[in-house]
């Protein structure tokens, strides 16, 4: 019987067992209350764990006794003190009691069992990792796994085991023993077939599992990064039954983990099926479970899976990716933050941005990640020029359905969808209320994403767009930045367009000097990334024997790479405004003359209601208009005045 908390949280601790042939040397004494400090002659260190130790003797110790501790070990000393929590023995004869005491000196237990570990041969180690990763009684999942960590830390390299795949097979009949069921299974990705292979399997041929790595209980673990626990008969929505119908097999529950490498990427998980005599796994088996992810998370800890060919983001170099996002400011690592959370589920995504900020390509990444990635992605182009293209992909005819239809369990992505007319919005707003096309008999079957250029609630205010539709297709709304406001992000884009086309044109990698980088960077970019590919495809065209690129030919080439002309991003088409040779005085009382004309038109010509809204009085609002004509009269003068001058030159 477990008589306290303390007694408990050492008997649940790993421990590691002490031999002799180890040359840990141990020295224990008791604190007397009549005779003062005494030694235990005949002490035996017993196993070792960083929160507390075992040691045998014949001596009679009371609970709750005080003991001194020296630890020796090569060139290594330690002192340590504790309580006696539990006193037993193996056997009723036995005269040698075991004694364990609590140790609450965390940092110096530590460091001193990183040399006394770094000194196991290797099947020592495997022989402690075996006993240590499946100790069938422990407390909360953070409680006892330190001496465990500890191990793993100190040898990520596992697999200079000589048998290392009868070390996993080992484990894995271990797995099925304490967890008292029929099956169990590792798998790792392929990055090269994208699939989820078996490297150890118990109860089926391991050759036969393979699978896209999207697919089943283990697919969802690996793409998400989330343990699960499932009773198929109460959640059989969520399990594939591929793999029963494959083995002639009968799964009922199912409990699988992530296994991860040294970067913290998921290569795998480990899946262990069919509870025996219950629905499904207990939370003790849970626990378990994170023990043993973490044994073959450091046995896989080298295993870095890298393709061309992969479709997992994570595994791929970026340059080797046909979807990619690319950057490392503030910005995109949001948006790489909102794929992981939008892409597995159904509900639609609105996608605003400037023309060439990469919206298509976000809706494709978010698609291609999530759970309809094996399934069609189709674009319905709203902006196209043909309008009998835009009317077949959206409503069908005998000869051809719709992309609607024809994308069944896939993605739908509205290009441009502002520029559809009001009787399309109309006419689409009732097939997504009925979730079926007029006069078809099938059911919807799609995830809606849309892109847009324009402010579609400014449209919808205006009656310009239809507002029912507007709030079916922004059920989540993501907005990209233009370039010219991430600026930090276009060299990792120049790195990336490089490789790219210098791969594309069988071309050694070249490089842009500094001074031509810092003209990237300081570009406004009106054409966003769309503008940059184009130019980074240009200057490997026009420069096919030149390593390092020293000059944009920006102002006597007839073929400049960029414009140094088109500088109106900002403020768009504004006269005299993105002249820096005028103060910013008057070019700021232009910019203010159009925001209150603005503002004026929004309040349908009421000047006394844009001024209030505004924050200022009627006559400031007048007073600021007469200002900024006066200083387009004088600028225009100048202007007209200098074309005379060039003229008569």
């Amino acid at each position: 019987m477990l008589t306290s908390f303390s007694e408990f949280k050492f008997y649940q601790s790993y421990r590691i067992p002490v031999e002799h042939s180890d040359g840990l040397r141990f020295v224990a004494s008791i604190d007397h209350p009549i005779d003062g400090e005494k030694y235990i002659d005949d002490a035996k260190l017993v196993d070792i764990s960083i929160s507390g130790l075992g040691f045998q003797t014949e001596e009679r110790i009371s609970v709750g006794s005080h003991i001194t501790f020296n630890l020796f070990f090569k060139r290594h000393q330690l002192e340590l003190s504790g309580n006696v929590v539990r006193a037993f023995t193996k056997c009723v004869t036995d005269q040698k009691i075991i004694y364990g005491v609590e140790l609450d000196e965390e940092k110096k237990l530590n460091r001193f069992l990183e040399q006394y570990i770094l000194s196991f041969n290797p099947e020592r180690l495997k022989e402690c990792l075996i006993q240590l990763a499946l100790k069938e009684r422990y407390t909360d999942a953070s409680e006892g796994f330190e001496m465990f960590s500890l191990l793993l830390s100190l040898f990520k390299d596992i697999t200079f085991f000589g048998d290392k795949e009868g070390f996993l097979e080992t484990m894995l009949e271990e797995v099925v023993r304490i967890l008292n069921a029929t099956r169990a299974s590792i798998f790792l990705i392929n990055a090269d077939t994208n699939e989820l292979e078996a490297v150890s399997a118990l109860g089926v041929p391991k050759d036969q599992l393979k699978f896209d790595y999207r697919l089943g209980i283990a697919g969802s673990v690996f793409t998400t990064g989330v343990a699960l626990n499932i009773d198929t008969s109460r959640d059989s929505s969520r399990f594939n039954e591929f793999f029963d119908r494959q083995f002639n097999f009968e799964t009922r529950s199912i409990i699988c983990y992530p296994i991860q490498n040294r970067e913290d990427k998921i290569i795998g998980v480990i899946e262990v099926i069919n509870k025996r005599n219950q629905d499904r796994f207990t939370i003790e088996d849970e626990k378990t479970m994170k023990v043993l992810a973490l044994v073959f998370s450091s046995v896989f800890h080298n295993f870095n899976p890298m393709s061309e060919s992969s479709k997992i983001r994570r595994f791929s170099k970026p340059f080797d990716r046909k979807h990619a996002i690319i950057g490392k400011t503030t910005h995109i690592n949001s948006l790489r933050n909102t794929i992981l959370k939008v892409k597995d589920l159904d509900s639609s995504v609105l996608i605003s941005g400037e023309n060439g900020v990469g919206k298509t390509l976000f809706a494709k990444i978010i698609h291609h990640e999530g759970q309809r990635g094996l399934k069609p992605f189709e674009i319905i182009d709203c902006g196209g020029k043909d309008e009998k293209i835009l009317q077949q992909n959206l409503w069908g005819s005998d000869e051809k359905p719709s992309a609607l239809e024809r994308c069944k369990g896939g993605t739908i992505l509205f290009k441009d969808i502002s520029k559809l007319t009001m009787d399309d919005q109309k006419k689409l707003k009732q097939v997504f209320k009925n979730k079926g096309l007029p006069n078809s008999k099938y059911t919807l079957d799609i995830r809606v994403m849309a892109t847009s250029v324009e402010d579609l609630s400014k449209m919808s205010i205006d009656g310009a767009f239809d507002p029912e539709l507007l709030d079916y297709v922004s059920k989540a709304y993501i907005n990209i930045d233009p370039l010219r406001k991430r600026q930090n992000d276009i060299p990792d884009l120049i790195d990336y367009f490089l490789k790219l086309e210098c791969k594309k044109q069988g071309l050694l990698l070249k490089n842009f000097s500094p001074r031509v980088m810092n003209k990237f960077i300081e570009y406004e970019w009106p054409g966003n990334i769309r503008e940059l590919k184009t130019c980074i495809e240009r200057a490997v065209l026009y420069n096919p024997k030149t390593h390092i690129i020293t000059d944009l030919d920006l102002e006597n080439s007839t073929t400049p790479l960029i414009s140094s002309n088109s500088n109106n991003s900002k403020f768009g088409e504004l006269p005299f405004v993105n002249n820096h040779h005028i103060n910013l005085k008057d070019r700021l009382a232009i910019i203010e003359k159009e925001m209150i004309l603005g503002e004026i038109k929004r309040n349908n010509g009421n000047k006394s209601k844009a001024a209030k809204e505004m924050g200022i009085s009627r006559e400031a609002l007048r007073k600021k208009l007469l200002n900024a004509d006066k200083v387009m009269e004088t600028l225009e003068a100048k202007s007209a005045k200098k074309v005379e001058l060039k003229k008569v030159a």
